[in-house]
C-alpha cells in the first residue's frame, strides 16, 4: 500500500472529518499555513460556539435554582464545550502533530519486514474498529437529534411563539427563525462530529506507538537471540542494541508528545463525561419516578446519548490501557530472552533498556489521574455517586 492507502487503513473517516474542520495535521502543509486558521475551522468553531454552547449557557443560568431545568441543559452543553475545546487543541498543537504524522509515515515506510507490517496493520485494525463504534454512536447520536429538532420544528413552525433548537428568546420573525434554526441543527452535528473524530484520531495515534513497541520488543529479543547463538559479534550486538536504545527513546518522546497535547481537555473530557452520565442517568429517573408525559423517541435518545459517551471514553481507556501493557512489557521481554546465554558485559548492558521500562507510559487526564480500563469503571462509580447527591437535593 502507499502511505496515504496506510493513513486513510489507519484513520477511516477521521482523517476526512478533520480536513473538514480544517484541523488534519497534514505534514506534507508548510507549517506557516497550517498555523493559520483555515476558514473550515473558523465557520465551525464559531457555529458551535455561538449558535449552541452560548445558548445552552444562557439557559443554564436561567434555569438557576430549578435543578431538574439546570441539569437539563447543563448537560447538552458540557457536550458542545468539550467539542470546542478538542477542536482547538487540536488546532494549537498543530505542529506537534505534524511531527506525530511525519514520524507514522516513516514508521509505515522503513518497515519493509512482513511480520512488523502485519503487526501494524492488527493494531490498526483494532483502531479501525474502536473508530467505526464511534462513528457508529456518533451517527446514531446525529439521526436522533436530527429527528427530534426537525419534529420540534414543524410542530412549533405556526405557533405564535416558537422555540428554537437551543431557546433564544429574542428570534422569532422568518425567515431569521428558519435560517436560526437550521444553523443550530447543523451546529448539533458538527459537536457530535467534532467529538467523535478527535476521540478516534487520538485513539489511533496512541495505538500506533504500541505497534511501534511491539516490534522494538520482537527486534530486540532476535538480537538477543542472534548473540546467544553466535550468529553475530559482541560488537554488532552493540550496534543493534544503541539503535533499539534510540528508537525506544523516539517511541517515549511520542508518547510523551501525544499526551502533552491532549492532557488538559482529557482531564475536561473525564469530569464532563462523569457530569453528563450523571445528569442524562437523572433525567430518566425523574421521567421513570414523576410519571412524566414524555415521547418513547426521548427516553431512546437519552439512552443512547449515554450509549455514545461510554463508547468515547473507553476508546481513551483501551487505548491507554494497551500503551501501559506494551511499554512496560519491554522489560519483561529482556526477562524472557535468552539473556542468561549471554556474557556479563553484554548481558549488563540489557539493563539500559530494563530500567528504562519500569515506569510505563501513560495517557492522563491533566496529570491527576491516568486513563486505563480502572478509570473507566472509577468514572461509571463517581457518576452514580453524584446522581445520588443530586437525587437528595431534589427531594
Amino acid at each position: 500500500m502507499t502511505i496515504n492507502e496506510d493513513l486513510n487503513y489507519m484513520f477511516t473517516l477521521t482523517r476526512q472529518w478533520l480536513w473538514i474542520f480544517g484541523i488534519w495535521p497534514d505534514p506534507d502543509i508548510s507549517l506557516s499555513d497550517f498555523r493559520r486558521p483555515s476558514i473550515r475551522f473558523i465557520i465551525v468553531t464559531c457555529t458551535v460556539s455561538l449558535y449552541v454552547s452560548a445558548p445552552q449557557m444562557m439557559n443554564v443560568i436561567r434555569a438557576w435554582g430549578d435543578v431538574t431545568r439546570m441539569v437539563e441543559t447543563f448537560a447538552a452543553a458540557n457536550y458542545s464545550l468539550l467539542a470546542v475545546c478538542k477542536l482547538f487543541v487540536t488546532w494549537y498543537h498543530g505542529k506537534t502533530l505534524r511531527l506525530l504524522m511525519g514520524s507514522i509515515m516513516a514508521d509505515w515506510v522503513t518497515s519493509t519486514s512482513n511480520w512488523e507490517r502485519n503487526t501494524m496493520l492488527k493494531i490498526a485494525r483494532r483502531g479501525r474498529n474502536l473508530s467505526l463504534r464511534c462513528c457508529v454512536s456518533a451517527t446514531g447520536l446525529i439521526i436522533f437529534s436530527l429527528s427530534l429538532y426537525l419534529m420540534k420544528f414543524f410542530k412549533n413552525i405556526h405557533q405564535p411563539h416558537r422555540s428554537l433548537a437551543y431557546r433564544v428568546e429574542s428570534i422569532q420573525k422568518s425567515p431569521t427563525y428558519e435560517i436560526t434554526y437550521m444553523i443550530q441543527m447543523f451546529g448539533g452535528a458538527y459537536t457530535v462530529l467534532a467529538n467523535y473524530s478527535v476521540d478516534s484520531f487520538v485513539s489511533i495515534l496512541v495505538l500506533h506507538v504500541c505497534a511501534q513497541l511491539i516490534n522494538l520488543r520482537t527486534i530486540l529479543n532476535n538480537l538477543i537471540n542472534k548473540l546467544a547463538n553466535k550468529s553475530i559479534s559482541s560488537s554488532r550486538f552493540k550496534e543493534g542494541l544503541a539503535a533499539i536504545v534510540v528508537r525506544h527513546e523516539h517511541l517515549i518522546r511520542n508518547a510523551k508528545m501525544i499526551d502533552g497535547c491532549y492532557s488538559t481537555v482529557l482531564f475536561v473530557n473525564v469530569l464532563l463525561a462523569t457530569f453528563q452520565m450523571c445528569s442524562i442517568t437523572f433525567q430518566i429517573f425523574t421521567i421513570i419516578t414523576d410519571n412524566l408525559k414524555m415521547p418513547i423517541v426521548r427516553i431512546f435518545f437519552l439512552s443512547f446519548y449515554i450509549t455514545c459517551m461510554l463508547t468515547h471514553l473507553y476508546t481513551y481507556c483501551y487505548a491507554a490501557e494497551r500503551l501501559i501493557t506494551e511499554s512496560t512489557n519491554m522489560a519483561y521481554g529482556v526477562y524472557e530472552c535468552k539473556w542468561y546465554n549471554l556474557s556479563a558485559k553484554d548481558a549488563r548492558d540489557l539493563m539500559i533498556i530494563v530500567y528504562r521500562s519500569m515506569i510505563p507510559l501513560r495517557l492522563t487526564a491533566g496529570k491527576f489521574g491516568t486513563f486505563s480500563l480502572e478509570m473507566f469503571g472509577t468514572t461509571l462509580k463517581t457518576s452514580m455517586g453524584y446522581l445520588s447527591a443530586l437525587l437528595t437535593m431534589r427531594d
